[in-house]
């Protein structure tokens, strides 16, 4: 069975319109509380969202599927998703509940679903859910028919998170003092990362972090970092750091302005893990669109970089399967697995605060990586078929491949939440990522694309 609901991070849409209309969302409420039912009579789940500007509505209607389920509900209101992620695994919850669409704008929002161990769900189990969903979707409830009143927030699950986040300042760290910039991206961490810099004696400047519901993720936030840059060298700030909507993702600025993302991140905590020796198996897991610089600095290490398909959850598959403890995506996405089982931007930043306050710049533990070129480009689709099975962009992807040899990647993949076709192109040679990203792009535009 091909799930249809969820994508690799998700359920995603737009408010009001299916999958996020009110009869869906009731019904996966629903579901999931019936799904966890079949192991405990009373199951307990746990609500949190971003700072959209549907996110509420969107979490009532869950919880009231979830209710009528016979579950019972807590709801943590505005809140990171991994730190929904460390409440359910430390305070033993069935189940959680995150209403976000991560990076995406305000428009856009999402359900992500997690198991009571913090992770997310399998794909097995979001088969299942699929099914349960189906199923209860036309049972629902009708609009109206019954009622909850709007939730509380329980204040203190976020000093829990919060005091669970200061255990992983690293030893011999100092950050009283040390100036920071935090882009919020107005999103779910605009109160909770200045809070937690500022309880450890850092000097923050926040930036983007006043939500009005609207302003998740515009023109600010990891996937736009240039206000971030700029407001670090005004405040000659040791170190920014940019999280995303929902701030599972962080990426950094050094003191001189430079953006350092996760690959960045991955070297420097791996040359740090390495000396300390807590570099599990000499390996660092990164994925398909991992630059090749990467790959290359490690293995000046004498470390290796295995890859995983793009998305967080596969990272952790390959993590676990080889026994590592480190790894990550480009945008952003770090897990510290011997830390949290999921990636949590506020976690990455602090460990990297603490690096910088320890050992020196971002800079100098960043060292010797040369980021070769590489461009992205998104294509919007009607339709996702084999993309080996269509001639044009088999033919083009034939010919950038012969030409590039060693010399290059190519990786050409759909997005899991949005119709999008993604081609990928890293080269040594800037002329030949820019002439087969557009050409791969363009045989897929005339293939599938949309007008």
């Amino acid at each position: 069975m091909t799930r249809h609901l969820f994508g690799t991070d998700g359920i995603r849409g737009i408010p009001g319109e299916p999958p996020l209309d009110e009869a869906t969302l009731t019904a996966i409420g629903e579901a999931l509380g019936a799904h966890l039912r079949k192991k405990e009579p009373r199951p307990r789940i746990l609500i949190g969202m971003d700072t959209r500007l549907s996110s509420l509505d969107l979490a009532l209607q869950i919880e009231r599927g979830a209710a009528f389920a016979g579950a019972e509900l807590s709801f943590a209101g505005v809140i990171t998703t991994p730190g929904v992620a460390c409440l359910v695994r430390e305070k033993g919850y069935s189940a959680g509940v995150v209403i976000s669409a991560s990076h995406n704008p305000f428009t856009d929002n999402g359900v992500k679903l997690i198991s009571g161990s913090g992770m997310k769900f399998s794909d097995e189990v979001e088969m299942e859910l699929e099914r349960e969903i189906a199923a209860r979707h036309s049972a629902t409830r009708r609009p109206g028919e019954w009622a909850l009143e709007p939730p509380q927030p329980d204040p203190s699950l976020d000093e829990y998170y919060l005091a669970w986040l200061r255990g992983f300042a690293l030893p011999g760290a100092k950050l009283e003092g040390m100036k920071l910039v935090l882009d919020c991206a107005n999103g779910a961490a605009s109160a909770l990362g200045p809070e937690l810099f500022r309880r450890l004696g850092a000097r923050v400047t926040a930036i983007h972090a006043e939500p009005d519901g609207r302003n998740i993720n515009a023109d600010c936030g990891s996937l736009h970092p240039a206000s971030l840059q700029r407001a670090v060298v005004e405040n000659r700030a040791a170190l920014g750091v940019a999280f995303d909507g929902d701030a599972d993702r962080a990426i950094f600025s050094t003191a001189a302005g430079r953006i350092v993302d996760g690959d960045g991140v991955l070297l420097a905590a791996a040359r740090h893990m390495k000396a300390a020796g807590t570099l599990k198996g000499d390996a660092v897991v990164g994925t398909t669109m991992t630059n090749l610089g990467l790959e290359r600095a490690l293995a000046a290490e004498g470390l290796r970089l295995v890859r995983a398909p793009v998305g967080d959850r596969y990272v952790l598959e390959e993590m676990l399967r080889l026994g590592a403890n480190l790894g990550g995506e480009q945008s952003g996405h770090v897990i510290f697995l011997d830390d949290s089982i999921i990636g949590d931007g506020l976690l990455t930043a602090l460990i990297i605060a603490s690096l910088v306050s320890m050992k020196g710049p971002l800079e100098m533990l960043t060292a010797g990586l040369t980021v070769y070129p590489q461009k992205i480009l998104n294509v919007r689709v009607k339709e996702k078929p084999p993309l080996d099975s269509l001639p044009g962009v088999a033919q083009a992807l034939a010919e950038a491949n012969q030409t590039l040899g060693k010399s290059g990647r190519i990786v050409v993949r759909y997005s899991g939440t949005e119709s999008l076709a993604r081609v990928m192109v890293e080269a040594e040679r800037a002329e030949d990522v820019e002439r087969f990203t557009e050409s791969i792009a363009r045989a897929i535009r005339t293939a599938i694309g949309t007008s």
